[in-house]
C-alpha cells in the first residue's frame, strides 16, 4: 500500500500520468498568464527605475511575462536586462501579487523591490523601450500611470497592498 493517499485505486505505472492529464485540463479549463514588475530603487538617491514602452502609454516599472519553463525571479533578471541593462546582484524581495485586470481577466503580476543591482551601461532605445531611467520618487515624470504610483505607496508609503494592479 502506498503512502500518499491520493495514489489509492491508480495503477502505479498511470501516476505520473495523472499528474499531466490534470495539468493539461487545468491549462485547458482554466489558463492563466504570470508576468513579473521591479521596483528598482537606489536608496542612496531615493530614485526608482522606470520605463516608457513605445506601445502603451506611461511611465512603468520593468518587467514581463514569465516564460514556459522560467521562474519568476528568472524572468525579473532577463527583463531587467533587456529593458534596462540592469543585473540584480541581491535577492529581490517579493513585495506583493496582483491581478492584473487591464491585461486580461487571467493575468497576474508578481512585483519584486530590487535594492541590489547593478547597471552595466545607460540604457538605448530599441524598439520596445522608448525611453528608461532613475527618477528620484519625489519627481516622477507626469506621465506615471497610476498603477505604477500606487504600487509605489504600497511599498513605500506603508499603504496595504491591493489584490489588482
Amino acid at each position: 500500500m502506498t503512502s500518499d493517499p491520493e495514489d489509492r485505486g491508480w495503477p502505479k505505472g498511470l501516476r505520473k500520468w495523472r499528474t499531466r492529464l490534470f495539468h493539461g485540463y487545468f491549462l485547458l479549463s482554466r489558463p492563466m498568464t504570470f508576468g513579473v514588475r521591479g521596483i528598482v530603487y537606489d536608496p542612496d538617491a531615493d530614485s526608482v527605475f522606470l520605463i516608457r514602452h513605445t506601445y502603451v502609454a506611461g511611465w512603468h516599472f520593468p518587467g514581463g511575462g514569465v516564460e514556459r519553463g522560467e521562474t519568476a525571479i528568472g524572468a525579473l533578471r532577463r527583463e531587467l536586462k533587456e529593458e534596462g541593462n540592469i543585473e540584480i546582484a541581491a535577492v529581490p524581495e517579493l513585495k506583493s501579487l496582483h491581478l492584473n485586470r487591464q491585461a486580461s481577466a487571467r493575468d497576474h503580476v508578481a512585483l519584486y523591490l530590487v535594492t541590489g543591482f547593478r547597471q552595466t551601461a545607460p540604457y538605448k532605445p530599441n524598439f520596445e523601450i522608448a525611453e528608461a531611467g532613475f527618477f528620484r520618487i519625489g519627481e516622477l515624470p507626469p506621465e506615471t500611470t497610476p498603477a505604477t504610483l500606487r504600487r509605489l505607496d504600497e511599498v513605500f508609503g506603508g499603504k496595504p497592498p491591493s489584490d489588482y494592479w
